[in-house]
């Protein structure tokens, strides 16, 4: 019997974890037929063991809920607040009673009966939300292996795998039987399955903390009088079931710091211009050998500037506070018993107890980042490592040095120099195309302050994904794949947000492994994913979000802006490559000929940078001093008169003017044709004429020219001299040219072949006839 009720109290611990959220969501939802009839099994569940077990007080309250539960399935009756407020605590109290009998103790039975009395109809009113209650619980037995055999056994499980690596290598470099190979590669099975297997004896999935986040919120939330949706991702990350436990109580302080002080009341999310409803982001992500778990809401912010007046007050230096950097100021939440409220409410203001949040999480290896965005949130990072793991890993190569990145991040190497990369320079940042798909670049050699390999081999590009977007991770090689052993470093290393843990690899040498996040995070690449993604568009009290543009000095000196989505690249040439030629500006750029925009004189310059615009079909280069920076700008006053200016932008309080595309492709387009212009077929007489005079010509006027009729595509005009026959196997009108400047007679409907207009004249008249047909 004893082993019965260790099991029944194991799983009923473990349903009551995700039921209080599936209750929350099915108030939001009361049509969810699925989530109702999931918490009717669980009570008919409790119902049917309690039989057994001799447990009548479980039996009673789940029978009670049991057969509301039913009426409601029924349709007697609707599940409004009471009713799901009444069954929240009798799931509380069914909880309870589960602890206490799991720790042998006596539980008071008052209360109950009020319980009851408050799932009957007609008494909805009477049933409150009951305060929360911490409860004690017992250490879980779901894992009924001790501790140490379970790290003996990983440990051996990590030996086994550098063995099999170190085997494999050997194997390599040596013409083997194949009857070995064969073996190894069955032995390299068994080890694999092996080691997930073990592995997966101390993970749980972190649903088991987040699963009763809903429930925690709400009651929070009603508690102060507000309103507050729960965003929850990476439900099913895998962590270290010891992990989980040391994550449980500061993952609750901190959404309750966040419901209490950071969200604000409604009135005053209205007068700030936002959504009544506040909203908060949980979400768990795998980073190497780590687990970054992330909380942010949408409210205030930390008020920094009142954290350093609470610490002058508490006799700190008031030069020493203010000289802080923003960095150090807002690590002032750790500081003990700080708060940045005057008033300390039942929740605790924000502040106030995140020194035990951190040292809970440091204890244990990991680490607290804070983002602060007064007037738009908090976001609070938690770094915590998986203690330890085996894992897929590439290893990449820099100057001598060799690092090691998990196989789930990088989506794909290429070389440098491959025929679809280009790297180009954009203000301060470097920018990765790989087959059109623009991504930030970040040099782990320089980041790393490691010298490259200096020779003529091309460079390698790692498309790393962090989940939250990419980027490409520039390196020297790209050595092997590898599974490695993972483990924490030192204090001092996992400080630089650079690296996820150690590894200690078949060859012997000790390596670490790189971060892809912390990397991000160190090069100043923002991925965050905003807290508004999943709201539906408001109204007008929303604002548009920015116009991502490209800010840069023109040659005249002022500083203007181009939408982004227009610019292909920025290049540098040297100014003897641009040629006023054939009335304008060009530039003799890869074999070709672009045409130039200006505002202003290349003057001496002895480098000239371009803009390459695209508009999908042609392009145009414009010339500028220097690109300086990606902007957002987001109020634009159009501009009044058409040209160059689309508009004009304030940025940092200086005028800013936009580029506007549409003047320059207006301007300076119409050299490269996107392929449908009136083809024009011309008959040469044999001597030439029409190539060398007629074509610029016509190409000019924005025609296309062909001296041969091709079967896929029908002239709009055939051109022909006087008195020859063309004998072409298409049908077409005929423009006839003649030789001399007079006409033959009144009947002559030749054209001078040197008069311009007449010939383009009848060209145009020729082309819009046969569209009008």
């Amino acid at each position: 019997m004893d082993d019965l009720l260790q099991e029944f109290i194991a799983e009923t611990r473990e349903t009551l974890d995700a039921l209080s959220g599936e209750i929350v969501a099915w108030e939001a939802s009361p049509n969810d037929r699925a989530r109702l009839d999931a918490i009717f099994r669980f009570v008919h569940t409790v119902k049917g063991s309690c039989g057994f077990l001799d447990l009548p007080r479980l039996g009673r309250l789940s029978h009670a809920a049991e057969d509301v539960l039913d009426q409601v399935r029924r349709g007697e009756r609707e599940p409004d607040r009471g009713l799901v407020n009444a069954v929240l605590a009798v799931v509380d109290r069914i909880g309870e009673i589960v602890e206490a009998i799991d720790a042998g103790n006596s539980l008071d039975d008052s209360g109950e009966d009020m319980l009851i009395a408050a799932l009957a109809k007609g008494l909805d009113d009477i049933a409150q939300p009951a305060e929360t209650v911490p409860v004690v619980r017992a250490p879980t037995r779901s894992v009924r292996l001790n501790v140490d055999l379970l790290d003996r056994m990983m440990s051996g499980m990590s030996d086994m795998v550098l063995a099999r690596n170190e085997l494999a290598r050997h194997l390599r470099a040596h013409q083997v039987d194949p009857q070995i190979e064969a073996a190894l590669e069955r032995l390299s099975n068994t080890v694999s399955e092996m080691r997930d297997t073990v592995t997966r004896t101390r993970m749980q999935k972190i649903d088991a903390l987040f699963s009763a986040l809903p429930r925690m919120v709400r009651d929070t939330a009603a508690g102060l009088g507000k309103s507050v949706t729960l965003h929850i991702e990476g439900s099913d990350v895998e962590l270290d079931r010891e992990m989980i436990e040391v994550l449980r109580d500061p993952l609750v302080h901190m959404m309750r710091n966040a419901i209490d002080h950071g969200i604000e009341a409604p009135a005053d999310r209205r007068k700030a211009g936002k959504r009544e409803n506040g909203r908060l982001y949980v979400s768990a992500r795998q980073s190497g050998n780590q687990i970054i778990v992330e909380i942010a809401d949408d409210g205030r912010g930390i008020d920094v500037d009142r954290l350093i007046e609470k610490q002058i007050a508490g006799g700190r230096n008031a030069l020493e506070m203010h000289n802080l950097s923003e960095k150090a100021k807002l690590h002032l939440i750790f500081e003990p018993g700080l708060s940045s409220r005057d008033q300390v409410s039942e929740v605790s203001g924000r502040g106030v107890g995140m020194d035990v949040v951190r040292a809970a999480i440091e204890q244990i290896g990991g680490r607290v980042e804070v983002e602060n965005n007064p007037g738009r949130g908090v976001r609070i990072a938690l770094h915590v490592p998986l203690t330890l793991s085996i894992i897929s890993a590439i290893v990449l190569g820099v100057g001598r040095q060799r690092f090691a990145i998990a196989r789930p991040n990088i989506e794909e190497i290429v070389a440098e120099r491959g025929a679809a990369i280009r790297i180009d320079k954009v203000g301060s940042a470097t920018v990765a195309t790989v087959r059109d798909r623009r991504l930030p670049l970040v040099d782990l050699s320089e980041l790393l302050g490691v010298d490259a390999v200096a020779n003529d081999q091309p460079r390698m590009l790692a498309i790393v994904s962090i989940g939250s977007g990419s980027y490409a991770l520039m390196c020297d090689t790209v050595l092997d794949n590898e599974e490695l052993v993972i483990k924490p470093a030192s204090p001092a290393v996992m400080a630089t947000g650079v690296y996820a843990g150690q590894t200690l690899p078949d060859s012997g040498s000790p390596m670490l492994m790189l971060d892809p996040a912390g990397i991000a995070h160190i090069a100043g690449l923002e991925f965050h994913r905003s807290l508004a993604d999943d709201e539906e568009p408001a109204g007008e009290e929303d604002q548009a979000p920015g116009i991502a543009a490209l800010m840069f000095r023109d040659l005249d000196g002022r500083h203007r802006a181009v939408v982004l989505d227009v610019v292909d690249r920025v290049e540098k040439t040297d100014a003897s490559n641009i040629r006023f030629s054939a009335g304008q500006l060009r530039a003799a750029i890869e074999g070709r000929l672009l045409p130039v925009a200006t505002q202003g004189d290349i003057g001496d310059r002895a480098v000239v940078s371009l803009l390459r615009l695209k508009d999908g079909s042609s392009e145009i280069s414009y010339a500028i001093d220097e690109a300086l920076d990606i902007v957002s700008l987001e109020q634009i006053t159009p501009a009044t008169i058409a040209g160059p200016a689309a508009g004009v932008a304030l940025l940092d309080g200086e005028q800013v003017e936009l580029l506007d595309p549409y003047w320059v492709f207006a301007d300076y387009g119409g050299d490269a044709g996107d392929g449908d212009e009136p083809l024009c077929l011309l008959s040469d007489d044999g001597k030439g004429w029409m190539a060398a005079f007629l074509r610029p010509l016509l190409e000019s006027a924005g025609y296309r020219v062909a001296f041969s009729p091709d079967p896929a595509t029908s002239p709009a005009v055939i051109l022909a001299f006087e008195g020859s026959d063309p004998a072409l196997s298409v049908s077409a009108p005929v423009v006839r040219l003649r030789h001399h400047r007079a006409r033959s007679g009144a009947d002559d409907d030749t054209i001078y072949r040197y008069d311009r207009a007449a010939l383009l004249s009848a060209l145009a008249a020729h082309v819009a006839g046969r569209g009008a047909a």
